[in-house]
């Protein structure tokens, strides 16, 4: 089946997705630094399975509308953006997929939106309710004195800068540091001062699940769309959390999670991950996959399928 695009109006912009196939409504929502490639693996399975699998790129990402706003990438609009999208695309109900920071997105429709989003997935990034403490603040305390990546993108234009500087390396120098190859463990400590780029693996061969081809698709989309919507959603982790006071605080919806063992944001998000089921009231699926690291969906696109499509038989 071949995978189409097309721009669709949605919550007062226009994204474009890539869809596939006939069938009850996937949403399929990619995380930093990605576009709806990122489930290249996952389209056409999806609809061979008799499902109509349905990859934006988010705003601000590829060929969707960029606002120039930094405030318009806070998690409410975005969830707006993919509410929309089911009636646009002619439907009452969908399920919802997210990866990255398609995870909360994902989730948070979820939550906010059952009459919706009757079924939700996340890779990566396991679900947390709001939290009681406002986040950036919290997040300078915990990573006092040393680097952390979020905080470096915090400032509009330092970031931009050095990923355009070289889009191409530094895309391939950030996704190869984020994948099962690399041990985070192994990388120098840096300052709160630091770059982004210093110090991460250059490697001259690509990891086998990312070809030239895969980096050079990103690296024009990058190159054309520019980085300063993708960082701006790292920009609105506070104003998030205040336009979400009084959020719920479980999913009732059938629910799956799969992760890398090796991804980073398992390590940070140890806790998370353990009191997940506390949160998720009916998660069929909570699964690591040994020896991949964060781009789960890229690097172990079978085992992926296998577990979305076991979900989705599930569901009935």
């Amino acid at each position: 089946m071949a995978i189409t695009q097309r721009r669709v109006a949605t919550n007062g912009i226009e994204l474009n997705i890539a869809e596939c196939g006939e069938g009850p409504l996937v949403l399929l929502l990619h995380g930093f630094p990605e576009s709806w490639y990122s489930w290249r693996h996952q389209l056409e399975p999806l609809a061979a399975a008799g499902y109509r699998a349905v990859a934006p790129d988010m705003r601000g990402y590829g060929k969707s509308d960029k606002p120039q706003a930094i405030d318009a990438y806070n998690q409410v609009e975005v969830m707006a953006d993919i509410t929309g999208l089911v009636p646009a695309l002619g439907y009452d109900t969908a399920v919802v997929i997210g990866h990255d920071w398609g995870a909360p997105t994902a989730w948070g429709c979820a939550l906010n939106r059952p009459d919706v989003f009757h079924a939700v997935g996340a890779l990566s990034v396991p679900f947390s309710p709001r939290s009681p403490v406002q986040p950036m603040p919290a997040m300078r305390e915990i990573f006092k004195g040393q680097f952390f990546y979020q905080l470096y993108f915090f400032e509009p234009g330092v970031a931009e800068a050095e990923f355009e500087a070289d889009i191409r390396t530094a895309l391939k120098q950030f996704l190869v540091m984020g994948a099962g190859e690399t041990d985070l463990l192994s990388l120098p400590p840096k300052g709160p001062d630091a770059d982004l780029l210093t110090g991460l693996p250059n490697p001259d061969v690509l990891p086998p699940w990312l070809s030239a081809e895969d980096l050079d698709f990103y690296a024009a989309e990058f190159s054309r769309s520019g980085m300063r919507g993708p960082l701006n959603y790292y920009r609105n982790h506070d104003l998030t959390w205040e336009l979400t006071a009084g959020a719920p605080t479980t999913i009732e919806q059938p629910a799956m999670f799969v992760a890398g063992e090796r991804d980073g944001v398992i390590m940070m998000a140890a806790e998370a991950l353990k009191n997940m089921p506390t949160y998720v009231k009916d998660l069929r699926i909570n699964k690591l996959i040994p020896g991949i690291g964060h781009w789960t969906q890229q690097e172990a696109p079978e085992a992926v399928n296998a577990e979305i499509l076991a979900f989705l038989a599930g569901l009935g």
